[in-house]
């Protein structure tokens, strides 16, 4: 997987969300499949005792739509319970909120669950 970690404001990222990317696509229509944009470091730790250097908060698009990536939050129900209802047309996982469009979503929520996340993993 490749990404960028960018120690900017993560307003900038709600921006990129919000004015420059609300379906996937390029200016053919054609999906842009699974390019990754990463912001900020986190490390991961894996049962094994390994460890990995993966960005906290990531956006990708593929064939479905697009994901966002919230890294680092321990309690795994967490974004579903506080955000899934309130969003819209989306799936949320523990660490993942995937929506076909913009459209689909309330994208004030979705620019609450990434600042939560950004600012519970910069505390970890």
């Amino acid at each position: 997987m490749i990404w960028k970690s960018y120690t900017g404001s993560y307003l900038n990222y709600y921006q990129a969300v919000n004015y420059g990317f609300d379906n996937g696509k390029n200016s053919d229509n054609k999906t842009v499949s699974n390019p990754n944009i990463g912001y900020g470091t986190h490390t991961i730790k894996y049962a094994n005792g390994k460890t990995r250097e993966f960005f906290k908060i990531g956006m990708s698009a593929n064939t479905t739509g697009i994901s966002i990536y919230i890294i680092g939050i321990e309690d795994k129900t967490f974004l579903a319970e506080t955000y899934g209802k309130k969003l819209g047309k989306a799936s949320v996982t523990g660490y993942c909120i995937k929506f076909k469009k913009k459209k689909d979503i309330d994208i004030t929520i979705l620019a609450e669950a990434i600042q939560y996340g950004a600012k519970l993993t910069s505390e970890n």
